[in-house]
């Protein structure tokens, strides 16, 4: 297993700062979103049907990967499944933020990927975000086989079509920092239409490698 958080209140706090991060910047509207964060344990995840802005760090519940609630006296979001089959699928993810992004929606709905043609998501996101088919609301387990299905080995998001978008990272920083790269080329990708110019896979590859072992370090 790759990287995990150590439970805290500073944590749960800081899930709620960036879920009210997610609202400001129109990234989601009322309670559709969701975050997880790797624990040791399994995951700590935000509640169901719970506005943000009333959200404690006691809300947040800690469920195992195999789906067992550990701690905290919510119901954990609707979308447990999604996250905990991602996070088993990726053990090199630490944390999932799951948005309804305007733009990366339309593509979503469109049943459209987005191959990786600004330097950003080359470093961010890795490769390409290829969208799942359509799964009907409340079928999460089914979601979260369409999601494990097509996010591949690399890439740190998945469109979810007819629904929203899922982005990871090693922080919840750069988690949504993936979702507002993919935000940025979503829009791009609707403005530009056809005449958008992918880069070749193997300058994304050494992108991607540059941001993760070089960037900030040479």
């Amino acid at each position: 297993m790759g990287s995990f958080f150590e439970d805290s209140r500073e944590l749960r706090q800081e899930i709620i700062d960036t879920c009210l991060q997610l609202t400001k910047l129109g990234l989601c509207i009322a309670t559709w979103g969701n975050i997880s964060v790797r624990l040791k344990e399994g995951m700590l995840i935000t509640p169901s049907r719970m506005e943000y802005d009333a959200m404690r760090p006691e809300d947040m519940v800690v469920v195992s990967l195999e789906g067992k609630t550990l701690a905290g006296d919510r119901l954990p979001s609707s979308e447990t499944a999604l996250h905990r089959a991602l996070l088993k699928r990726r053990p090199d993810i630490a944390v999932l933020l799951h948005s309804h992004a305007p733009y990366a929606s339309a593509l979503a709905c469109a049943h459209r990927s987005l191959p990786i043609f600004v330097e950003d998501m080359a470093q961010i996101i890795g490769d390409t975000i290829n969208c799942t088919a359509y799964v009907p609301g409340g079928r999460h387990q089914d979601l979260a086989d369409a999601a494990c299905s097509v996010i591949g080995d690399v890439s740190m998001a998945v469109l979810l079509a007819n629904h929203g978008v899922i982005a990871g990272g090693s922080s919840l920083q750069e988690a949504l920092t993936a979702t507002l790269v993919l935000e940025k080329a979503a829009f791009i990708q609707a403005t530009m239409g056809d005449s958008i110019k992918s880069i070749p896979a193997d300058q994304v590859e050494e992108e991607r490698h540059r941001y993760l072992y070089k960037y900030g370090k040479e």
